[in-house]
């Protein structure tokens, strides 16, 4: 019985895959025309943005008399270790930070975490908007 059923469905599987195959095709889609006007509206959404979401890692945070200095301080001795990654100096009154990279994913920012954490050992991994062209 068993094999009388396997015997059956091996002869049919070569119909069924045939009857697939039927050449060229048309598709026509008929949609609503606001479909089309959302999806401009979410392209021009995303070229307005300054980035896209990702991770940096702050190794300065400070507020008070010289947090300028010193932020600037933080920055050119980031900038003599580690020439190739970016750095980012803000101003939120009345903190100054300093982030640096542009990481997709947090585990990529952990790694480098890893790297630099002999010289910067208070520095921790923060979400921010990050530049698309200039990934890590």
């Amino acid at each position: 019985m068993k094999n009388t059923l396997i015997l059956i469905l091996t002869l049919m599987l070569p119909v069924v895959l045939f009857a697939q195959n039927s050449g060229e095709g048309k598709v026509t889609v008929i949609q609503d025309p606001a479909i089309g006007q959302l999806v401009q509206k979410h392209i021009r959404v995303n070229e307005a943005r300054d980035g896209i979401p990702g991770y940096r890692i702050q190794i300065f945070f400070d507020s008070g008399a010289n947090s300028r200095t010193k932020a600037t301080a933080v920055c050119e001795g980031f900038r003599r270790l580690y020439p190739a990654t970016g750095i980012y100096l803000n101003f939120v009154s009345p903190n100054y930070k300093v982030r640096i990279g542009d990481f997709r994913t947090r585990l990529d920012a952990f790694r480098f975490l890893q790297e630099i954490e002999a010289n910067y050992p208070s520095a921790y991994v923060v979400p921010d908007q990050i530049n698309l062209y200039n990934i890590d």
